[in-house]
């Protein structure tokens, strides 16, 4: 597999040469900003072989209160109303 590198303004130029490169010949492009790596592309088959956080297991235990948090922003958010909803009073 060959992987490349690209700067952010190359991709935007090269974008459709960039998609065959990867669909049709198996590369990995690596897109960077200030020599920053922001974004791989990948082809569409390899994507579900890629590592998930929703895979990962023995992180945490079960009880870990991260899990309580979670639950509770969760819920917050359902009864949450965005600022721009607001009256100008609150």
């Amino acid at each position: 597999m060959t992987i490349r590198k690209v700067s952010v303004a190359e991709a935007k130029k090269h974008l459709s040469e960039l998609l065959g490169r990867v669909a049709y010949g198996g590369e990995r492009i690596i897109i960077s900003k200030r020599g920053k790596p922001m974004a791989v592309l990948i082809p569409a088959g390899e994507a579900s072989a890629e590592e998930h956080l929703s895979r990962v297991e023995g992180w945490l235990e079960p009880d870990d209160p991260f899990f309580e948090t979670v639950d509770q922003i969760v819920h917050d958010r359902a009864t949450h109303l965005p600022r721009a909803s607001r009256s100008s009073r609150e």
